[in-house]
């Protein structure tokens, strides 16, 4: 199967679009959280993860926006509170069994405490490799990363909604997966929303 990766689009719905443009055919979207930003609720990125059937995790800016820190911004007169309800409902991470691949799911570490910001060069990217996994999928950092671990393919496809990856110009990006090869494949695009 071909999956779609995006991660941290922080409300940004020309991004997530291109990036689906971008990505051409593929089996099933995956979201790996930070798809709201701080205290800001987008309508039209929930819609289009929920329409897509897109499998969804919270991310930082998630659990903030449904913590006890939240409460202000989830009384906006402009969110569609069936889509609150359906992002609320979605888990902080998730484990698949696609093409017979164990695939996970995180959006900082998939070990505790959850957060830490692993970046290309940061020692604790070797733990990827430990996972009971083929595959372990993480966001957080908005810095793209592909690397075999360990024999576990470690993905973060940096940001498809607010740009911070020097290493690729400050550019959004996605990845596509190939489950059945297990590999991946990032896409770097500039920002459709300019900004």
């Amino acid at each position: 199967m071909k999956l779609g990766v995006v991660s941290d689009i922080h409300c940004n719905i020309a991004g997530l679009r291109r990036a689906l443009a971008l990505m051409g055919p593929i089996d099933r979207l995956l979201c790996l959280g930070d798809s709201i930003f701080d205290y800001r609720f987008s309508n039209e990125v929930v819609a289009l993860l929920k329409e897509t059937g897109a499998y969804v995790i919270h991310g930082n800016h998630e659990e903030t926006f449904f913590g006890s820190a939240g409460v202000r911004a989830r009384a906006g007169a402009s969110i569609d509170h069936s889509l609150m309800q359906w992002l609320s409902d979605q888990p902080l991470r998730r484990d698949l069994v696609v093409d017979d691949r164990k695939i996970i799911m995180v959006h900082s570490t998939p070990w505790e405490p959850r957060g830490a910001y692993v970046t290309p060069g940061h020692p604790a990217l070797m733990r990827y490799g430990d996972v009971d996994a083929d595959i372990v999928l993480f966001g957080h950092t908005h810095m793209q990363i592909v690397r075999t671990i360990n024999d576990v393919l470690v993905v973060n496809p940096g940001s498809a909604g607010d740009a911070r990856d020097h290493s690729n110009g400050r550019l959004l990006s996605a990845a596509v997966i190939d489950t059945r090869a297990i590999d991946a494949r990032i896409i770097d695009f500039p920002d459709p929303a300019g900004v």
